[in-house]
């Protein structure tokens, strides 16, 4: 008799001690942030990172993905992630340079030519130099950047086959100053403004057009407003996933691998089905009635891009990283 109450204490003993510990397991999550519509690609991306994930860690690790800038505007939001909060956020390079100038060069004119030189970007010491100094120094954790949204063109409501042909042009872009310099060197004026601003700007003609990617185009439903895709393929948008360096060093280390990896992954399956979406997005905005002009004066364009990177003082760090890629 004794020796059954002895066991039944004894068990009892470690179910709740199993309990304790179970009760003791920190669960983590994260709130990510994108401007984006729930149509276009990179959504589904986002939530199949969140997924696998959530997959590999068992739940410990849960992301819940915001689209259309549900959680507030991208410099915002960044901000946020800099003193700790629990938030991530699609960005750019452009964004990011405003913090560590050389980095933004990645999101500069005609300087990677696919999205798998974009891929091999992360494997270079001076980027990794650079990522390094943004964590340590400014408190953005680079996730991944193995998310390539394509070819960002002139979307206009005139024909653009040079740099002249943009004079006098608002373009709308984002506010970073290699987006501005960018668009300022290519030969229009820059007008700083958020992506949901884009349509009901291009109705006031408070803007002339917008450099941004096809499915933009479709998913802003920008075709209605606008009449000519302009292919200068004058940047190929690489995007940025970030969080708080601060947050991801709270991580286990097993979950921050899983982060990382699964950021790279799933930003790499995206990447490829954003390149079949363009096409189709492509075909949908010639259906809807813009014209795609193709006949461009690319080395016009390319050699006016040299200009940004002089005005900003970045023409070292690219020729660094061609240097360390082997484009040069």
């Amino acid at each position: 008799m004794k020796t059954g109450r002895l066991l039944a204490s004894f068990c009892a003993t470690v179910g709740l001690l199993a309990a304790t510990g179970a009760q003791a397991q920190e669960t983590y999550t994260l709130r990510f942030n994108h401007v984006l519509g729930p149509s276009e690609p990179f959504h589904e991306g986002f939530l199949a990172w969140a997924e696998a994930v959530n997959e590999r860690t068992n739940g410990g690790l849960t992301i819940e993905v915001f689209h259309s800038a549900q959680l507030g505007v991208e410099e915002d939001i960044i901000e946020q992630i800099r003193q700790g909060a629990n938030i991530g956020q699609n960005t750019d390079a452009a964004r990011l340079g405003n913090y560590v100038p050389g980095i933004a060069v990645i999101n500069g004119p005609y300087f990677v030519a696919s999205k798998e030189e974009a891929f091999a970007l992360t494997d270079l010491p001076v980027v990794e130099q650079w990522q390094q100094e943004l964590a340590d120094e400014h408190g953005l954790k680079v996730v991944c950047f193995d998310w390539v949204q394509g070819f960002r063109h002139f979307f206009t409501n005139k024909p653009i086959r040079t740099p002249e042909d943009l004079a006098g042009q608002r373009i709308r872009t984002p506010p970073a100053p290699i987006w501005q310099e960018s668009i300022r060197a290519l030969g229009a004026e820059p007008v700083a403004m958020a992506f949901g601003d884009v349509y009901p700007g291009l109705q006031q003609q408070a803007i002339d057009g917008a450099e941004l990617v096809y499915p933009n185009i479709t998913a802003g439903n920008l075709h209605e407003v606008l009449d000519y895709a302009n292919e200068t393929a004058h940047i190929l948008l690489v995007n940025f996933q970030v969080v708080s360096s601060q947050w991801f060093n709270g991580l286990p280390e097993d979950y921050q691998t899983a982060l990382v990896e699964e950021c790279r992954a799933a930003g790499q399956e995206t990447s490829q089905v954003i390149a079949e979406a363009t096409e189709e997005a492509k075909q949908a905005v010639i259906e809807a009635g813009m014209e795609v002009v193709t006949d461009v004066d690319m080395e016009a364009f390319r050699q006016a891009g040299n200009a940004a990177y002089e005005a900003l003082g970045l023409a070292e760090a690219v020729e660094e990283v061609r240097a360390q890629m082997g484009t040069n």
